[in-house]
């Protein structure tokens, strides 16, 4: 693929990303507030963060081994790496950077991300594992949905329990699809 065709792939993601994040205004459907987690030690939370299942969406169409990596700036805000590999394990890395900011100091569980300034979109944490090992992120739209973990694989009996929460959330569980992930 020539360079113009690499940037024409490249701009595709970020206007896929770019519309997924400023399209999510809350919907309206009548669901009460999304509920975060109490409190996120963002320290703790920077790291690397493999996709188990989403809500799919165009901008990570064919994504397969998804993860994000957050590392925490100086300033309180985060630089985002998301990565992917098109159509399998063993295809092109897809790679797209951004910046996240906390927009609920008291708990750090609401944020917002940008890959394309100046368009912001909602990353709320509403579940997390006492020790990080494992995350749910949504969007007060319930339009956006992921299931993060630290490894590549999660068991599947906690998979299923958290499925069994996201109804209470307001998510519907069967709109998710699982990521093709290696093995750990």
């Amino acid at each position: 693929m020539d360079g113009t065709g690499r940037l024409r792939n490249w701009l595709a993601l970020v206007a896929g990303m770019l519309a997924a994040l400023t399209g999510c205004a809350p919907s309206g459907r009548g669901l009460p507030p999304l509920q975060t987690v109490a409190k996120v030690d963002l320290q703790r939370y920077a790291g690397t963060w493999y996709e188990i299942a989403s809500y799919p969406h165009r901008f990570q169409a064919g994504c397969v081994a998804t993860r994000a990596v957050y590392t925490l700036r100086a300033d309180g805000s985060v630089d985002v790496s998301n990565e992917c590999r098109k159509d399998a394990l063993d295809g092109p890395l897809k790679t797209v950077t951004g910046k996240a900011r906390v927009v609920d100091a008291a708990s750090n569980a609401k944020l917002e991300v940008s890959f394309f300034w100046p368009f912001w979109g909602g990353y709320w944490i509403i579940d997390l594992d006492p020790d990080y090992r494992w995350a749910v992120v949504g969007h007060p739209s319930r339009d956006y949905l992921w299931i993060l973990s630290r490894t590549p694989t999660l068991d599947e009996a906690l998979y299923q329990q958290l499925l069994a929460r996201l109804p209470a959330r307001g998510y519907d569980p069967a709109r998710l699809h699982k990521t093709l992930q290696p093995e750990d």
